[in-house]
């Protein structure tokens, strides 16, 4: 009796198993089916609708492509049937300009030299006419710095000070030199608030050994001279302790002493 119902009941569970398992894998399969269906039918009406919104709006979409194309195009004409040689146009002219003033620098009878260097001469422009007619270009911006230097030298302070805003540079360097030289035109016109202003500015535009103890020391003998002792020591000091081994450290005790 024993050894029957032991035979009769494992052939029914491994049977009921087998069933549940088979039904299990059934639903998975279905859920899973199911699924699928519901991800293909989103990307088939989704792909539906960009196809109307295609066929509603395709002039619109075609005239912006056209357009995008159209101004690519234009840029890429622009820089090379005007803008390039435009530049070299611009560089060519200046070189004369430029000689005047690289001996204007060197002492070689100054004041006409840079007149010549602004103005012009053996038939090309100077750097005021190509700061006017090659505005825009790399030639044009640096005339500005050439002109606003050229002015400072032969004491028109107004007029440096306007050609001297107008260049902008990414180098540091140079753009840290226009900044104190619009402080120094300032300065030549007694307005040392504003002289004050600009040699700060060229001081922290850039730090480095030549530009900043340079202003740094302009803004500290102006802030002196306008009777502000505090500020003018805060400026000698940096130099003291930051830019030792420059030629503005050499008397900077003494001016320290003064400002204390």
């Amino acid at each position: 009796m024993a050894t029957y119902n032991k035979r009769g009941y494992k052939p029914a569970k491994e049977k009921e198993v087998k069933e549940v398992k088979e039904v299990s894998e059934d639903i998975s399969v279905l859920e899973k089916n199911s699924t699928t269906a519901e991800v293909f039918s989103t990307l088939d009406a989704t792909a539906s609708k960009t196809e109307d919104f295609v066929a509603k709006n395709q002039r619109i979409i075609i005239g912006v492509v056209g357009a995008i194309a159209l101004l690519t195009v234009g840029y890429l004409a622009y820089q090379k049937f005007v803008a390039t040689p435009k530049e070299e146009e611009a560089a060519n002219e200046m070189f004369v300009a430029q000689q005047n003033f690289q001996k204007a620098t060197d002492g070689v009878a100054s004041d006409s030299l840079y007149k010549l260097a602004l103005n012009g001469s053996e038939g090309k422009f100077g750097f005021v006419k190509i700061a006017d007619e090659y505005s825009g270009t790399d030639a044009g911006n640096l005339a500005n710095y050439y002109a606003g230097i050229a002015y400072l030298n032969t004491k028109k302070y107004t007029e440096a000070i306007d050609y001297l805003g107008k260049f902008k540079s990414e180098d540091l360097l140079l753009s840290a030199m226009a900044t104190g030289a619009i402080g120094d035109a300032y300065s030549q016109k007694n307005q040392a608030k504003e002289a004050l202003e600009y040699y700060v500015k060229a001081a922290e535009s850039n730090k480095n050994d030549f530009t900043t103890p340079r202003f740094l020391l302009k803004a500290g003998k102006t802030a002196l001279a306008m009777g502000n002792k505090e500020e003018a020591l805060k400026y000698f000091t940096d130099i003291k302790d930051n830019y030792d081994a420059s030629p503005e450290a050499a008397t900077i005790d003494g001016l320290i002493g003064l400002a204390q």
